[in-house]
């Protein structure tokens, strides 16, 4: 074959061969590693085939083997009651635009209140994503939880709350978020849950003005008490420690915001 060396192996094959195979075989991995960064590239937080985490609720009770036991008190983080982005997915924002503020209450021992942590949810969209002002974009919902030196007075004080939460509602009705008792509350910027959970009170409040929202404030708000109920049951003292609320059963993405303000609500 003229122009042309051809080197033979021992058993006589020739290594031309081999050669065009492994150039074809890097050429192929290279498109196989291309496409993988490509479809990596093109999935963001507002996806609704997304799986949103949930807490299980086997391991609610205990922490989980290897970690620090968890401390019977509430969080001074909301991010260990939700990450943002897991609320950002349930929002249908853009990944790492949601931010969240913590703020701890002092306690009230004329009602029993030991405790109290308020959360806010803001969105930020493309600005906040990239470098903008966090805690300033418009509001997601609002948690307010408060903790109670015993169940009576924490049920006490969620009645209280509640009655006089009716008397300036547009709409109320009593609800369960599986067996946690609860009242939905209307009003014509703001929708209000608040629940009773062992020596916990919980206000949940999402603004009626959020842009691009897909579900009523009441499927939306038992959702998110049902990702956030199930991370309070290991730090309630264990006499007073309810059955761990089980989580949803599949994650339903929404997108909204709303009109910014301050952390409130019954408790």
């Amino acid at each position: 074959m003229a122009g042309r060396t051809v080197r033979r192996t021992r058993s006589g094959e020739s290594l031309s061969h081999d050669r065009t195979f492994l150039r074809r075989g890097r050429s192929a991995l290279a498109g196989v590693l291309l496409a993988a960064v490509l479809a990596g590239c093109g999935t963001a937080s507002g996806d609704t085939g997304i799986a949103v985490p949930t807490f299980a609720a086997e391991q609610s009770g205990a922490a989980q083997a290897g970690r620090e036991p968890i401390p019977i008190a509430l969080p001074t983080d909301c991010v260990q009651l939700m990450d943002p982005e897991q609320a950002g997915a349930l929002f249908g924002q853009v990944l790492g635009s949601v931010s969240v503020q913590s703020v701890r209450g002092v306690p009230e021992p004329s009602v029993n209140r030991t405790e109290r942590t308020a959360c806010t949810y803001r969105a930020g969209g493309q600005a906040q994503a990239f470098g903008g002002a966090r805690n300033s974009g418009p509001v997601l919902f609002q948690l307010n939880i408060g903790r109670y030196g015993d169940t009576a007075s924490a049920t006490r004080q969620w009645q209280l709350n509640t009655n006089a939460e009716r008397g300036s509602a547009t709409a109320s009705r009593d609800i369960t978020v599986g067996s946690v008792p609860g009242v939905l509350v209307e009003r014509p910027d703001e929708t209000t849950l608040a629940l009773v959970y062992g020596v916990d009170t919980l206000t949940f409040i999402l603004p009626v003005a959020a842009p691009g929202q897909t579900r009523s404030a009441a499927e939306t708000l038992p959702d998110l008490a049902q990702r956030i109920i199930p991370a309070l049951t290991p730090t309630q003292p264990p006499s007073a420690r309810p059955t761990p609320a089980a989580p949803p059963a599949a994650p339903a993405p929404q997108a909204g915001t709303g009109a910014a303000g301050n952390a409130r609500g019954t408790t």
